[in-house]
């Protein structure tokens, strides 16, 4: 399908000051990792690749086409990468999917025939609540 490895040493990597959790010691180390990934610069995908990527992960790309991940889980920096990286290849994974064809389904006969007939009993119900025209 791809190679990790190839696409692993084209990631870049962040490490920024984490919230949460940790008094002193999370003010003091950047243990939250930023993950950027460039998918037009990307030499492990084709060209047909890169599109159904840019397609499928459209709500998560910059206007750069680059995916931005963070994670901040944990305490040590190197948990962090490790899961941001999992995160990552997941996600690719996903993305590379080619959607399933939508199968055009038919509307049963009897299905249109008894929607009519509640339509036309209703409609009847609603003509005999009106008064009778006198001539």
């Amino acid at each position: 399908m791809f190679d990790v490895e190839a696409l692993i040493k084209e990631l870049d990597f962040k490490a920024i000051k984490s919230s949460g959790a940790g008094g002193q010691h999370v003010n003091k180390t950047a243990s939250k990792v930023e993950l950027h990934f460039n998918i037009l610069n990307s030499q492990v995908f084709n060209q047909s690749q890169k599109e159904l990527l840019c397609k499928n992960l459209n709500n998560r790309l910059t206007k750069e086409q680059v995916l931005i991940l963070q994670c901040g889980e944990s305490r040590s920096q190197h948990k962090n990468k490790d899961l941001v990286i999992t995160r990552f290849l997941e996600l690719i994974k996903e993305g590379l999917k080619k959607p399933k064809p939508r199968k055009k389904t038919k509307i049963p006969k009897a299905v249109k025939q008894k929607r009519l007939k509640n339509k036309k009993q209703q409609s009847e119900k609603k003509a005999n609540r009106k008064p009778p025209k006198l001539p």
